[in-house]
């Protein structure tokens, strides 16, 4: 499975109109680029992201590249920890030859890596959530993370 933070897009005081509808930036463009090059090698199976649209757009390389559609999932907005957390729980047993792609927010994304840390005692590389733009490769084995690869953003 991978987990994504959703790439560079300003800043909240920044942005005058519905947050919801803050895209990406110029940075966060590239980022998104980049993630695709590191993403369609490993095989994703399938692309989930929140609704929102900064989100989307870090997936829409990625599905351009591989064919596959962005499927939204209100469980990856902010706020809804415990449906992420149940989200990537039950994800946990997809086929690892074509792993999930979950594209989320910093503060879910840190809080999910929180919990799974907490479930398995694995030790993570940086700092969680990362960087936005960055993706983390997480591996399970019996339901629970067995390990994770952190994998940084582009600048």
């Amino acid at each position: 499975m991978m987990l994504v933070r959703h790439g560079h897009a300003g800043t909240k005081e920044g942005w005058k109109g519905d947050d919801r509808l803050r895209p990406l930036d110029a940075r966060g463009r590239r980022q998104a680029t980049r993630l695709c090059e590191v993403l369609v090698p490993l095989g994703p199976g399938a692309l989930l992201s929140s609704p929102l649209l900064r989100c989307v757009q870090t997936l829409e390389p990625t599905a351009t590249a591989t064919g596959l559609v962005v499927q939204h999932s209100d469980a990856l907005v902010p706020d809804d920890v415990p449906a992420a957390l149940d989200l990537v729980r039950t994800l946990a047993s997809t086929d690892p030859a074509a792993p999930p792609v979950l594209c989320t927010h910093g503060e879910v994304l840190g809080e999910v890596l929180t919990s799974l840390v907490a479930e398995s005692g694995v030790r993570l590389g940086r700092r969680a959530p990362g960087l936005k733009g960055c993706a983390w490769v997480i591996d399970f084995r019996k339901g629970r993370m067995s390990s994770a690869r952190y994998l940084a953003p582009a600048r």
